[in-house]
């Protein structure tokens, strides 16, 4: 199963500036970050002390991920990352000699 690195960003433009419709909008999106995390879609996620912006790291299929990635377009802008284990690092070093 591939692991990928998830750095996210909120679109500011995209965001309420009413404190309340924005609390809205970020519960709803806590909310689908907490399903995916019960099921094991993110190993880790976080966001970044001066808000805004994150990470997650998941594992999956490019479809299956892209998918989840959708239900928060618009208001977040993605950069993701396919990353190897150490075990794949280590099968790499192996066949370079």
């Amino acid at each position: 199963m591939a692991k990928y690195l998830i750095l996210w960003e909120l679109d500011q433009s995209r965001i309420p500036e009413n404190p309340k419709e924005r609390g809205v909008t970020f519960t709803m999106m806590v909310d689908l970050i907490k399903e995916d995390i019960r099921a094991n879609i993110h190993t880790d996620w976080g966001a970044y002390i001066a808000g805004g912006k994150g990470y997650a790291v998941s594992e999956g299929d490019e479809l299956e991920l892209a998918k989840l990635m959708q239900r928060f377009v618009p208001f977040v802008k993605f950069e993701i990352h396919q990353v190897m284990t150490i075990d794949q690092v280590g099968e790499l070093a192996k066949s370079l000699s």
